[in-house]
């Protein structure tokens, strides 16, 4: 391979710390290797996005490498190509000079050429008495070689992004269609609940969705569906459960009211100051935790807790729950209420508040007697953990810090 020192480009081009530090690397590729040249192109075209390539720029890169005679580029070869201009238009399909000019600076940008300019730039090359190429003066294709691994990897990435980005659009579709109709079902059979407010929500969203979404626009997009999906499902199911116990209830009254009088005396709750007397308890089916979040929606919703996690981070809810309670203690809340909480919403459920109290911290007085305040209206079915999370996720969606 001929490598020479640093050149500078020729006339009004400027030379740049870049350029060096590119014709410097080109000079140090691995004795012996080699590359398919249309491989590498693949790989390059692939990765246009992350290179600042265009589609054109790629047709002039498919026009240079036309013009190197092997299929294969090697170490040890001449990796320099001196078409014309004239030649580089015909070949990249009739492109104008200015759009050439203009894309062959771009190649050069992305580190994929290096120019090697004679003393008056024109492209030509030198040859010895055999005939072979002693010297050549036009595009060094060199990085490429150097480049290859890279590319490579560059282009499985975009494969990657853009297979994720697929999936991530099957889910929201699939979770938009299964809140849409939820909703729907839940005002046509009238349902309590305030449906108009989760419409409104769900139809915000929606409006959200951009034309030409990128992965993190939908996987922010999916989180707060899936939240919103899952606060729907809780109410609904709370409502069964509190059904399911009224119907019990008026059972139990007719068991009663059909047993005859002798039996009434037996079911009488005596006097506790009775000797053997027993504490009357209640046989009603108690209301179960609603179902936890994903850790992952809880962590973007609420970031302030990783600090105090093992590392500073957190990867499971065994390690939520362990940093709840250190953050209990430094916000001052009762290990009482804490217990509490986790005996009505779930330890999962508990710990997530605790997270969304921190989050909330400058606005609360008492954290201690809000969380006991959340317990009691979990208790009797008037809070759930979706919309603080869902506001939260929106506030940290517009890169503010979620203090309200």
């Amino acid at each position: 391979m001929q490598i020479g020192s640093v050149t500078t480009p020729f006339g009004r081009r400027p030379m740049t710390l870049a350029l060096v530090k590119r014709q410097i690397e080109t000079s140090e590729i691995k004795p012996g290797k080699s590359a398919d040249k249309w491989r590498v192109f693949r790989d390059a075209s692939e990765a246009r996005e992350l290179l600042g390539l265009q589609d054109r720029s790629l047709a002039v890169l498919d026009a240079l490498l036309s013009f190197y005679p092997d299929n294969e580029l090697r170490q040890d070869a001449q990796l320099i190509v001196f078409p014309s201009n004239a030649q580089l238009t015909l070949r990249a399909h009739g492109i104008a000079g200015a759009t050439l000019r203009r894309h062959l600076a771009l190649l050069v940008e992305a580190g994929l050429i290096v120019r090697k300019d004679s003393a008056n730039g024109k492209r030509y090359a030198r040859k010895d008495k055999t005939g072979a190429i002693d010297s050549a003066f036009g595009f060094d294709l060199s990085p490429l070689l150097m480049r290859v691994e890279e590319l490579a990897m560059m282009a499985q990435q975009v494969v990657a992004d853009r297979l994720a980005l697929r999936r991530a659009k099957e889910s929201l579709t699939i979770c938009r269609r299964d809140v849409r109709k939820l909703i729907s079902a839940a005002i046509e059979e009238g349902a309590s609940g305030n449906w108009e407010s989760i419409e409104a929500i769900y139809i915000s969203l929606v409006g959200r969705i951009p034309r030409s979404p990128t992965l993190s626009d939908v996987n922010s997009i999916v989180d707060e569906m899936e939240l919103l999906q899952q606060e729907i499902i809780n109410i609904l199911e709370m409502q069964q459960k509190d059904e399911n116990i009224g119907t019990n209830d008026v059972r139990s009254e007719r068991h009663i009211q059909n047993s005859n009088t002798e039996s009434c005396n037996e079911i009488e709750p005596s006097s506790g100051n009775e000797q053997g007397a027993k504490a009357v308890v209640d046989d009603r089916p108690k209301r179960e935790p609603a179902r936890n979040f994903p850790l992952g929606m809880v962590m973007r919703a609420c970031p302030e807790i990783a600090m105090y996690g093992p590392g500073g981070t957190i990867g499971s809810w065994r390690e939520m729950m362990g940093a709840a309670v250190v953050v209990r203690s430094m916000l001052g809340v009762s290990p009482s209420a804490y217990q509490d909480a986790c005996e009505v919403m779930g330890p999962e459920n508990a710990a997530a508040a605790i997270a969304c109290i921190l989050e909330r911290a400058g606005h609360i007085n008492s954290p201690g007697g809000y969380l006991r305040d959340l317990t009691r209206k979990s208790v009797r079915g008037e809070f759930s953990l979706g919309p603080v999370l869902m506001a939260l996720l929106r506030v940290h969606g517009q890169g503010e810090r979620a203090v309200g």
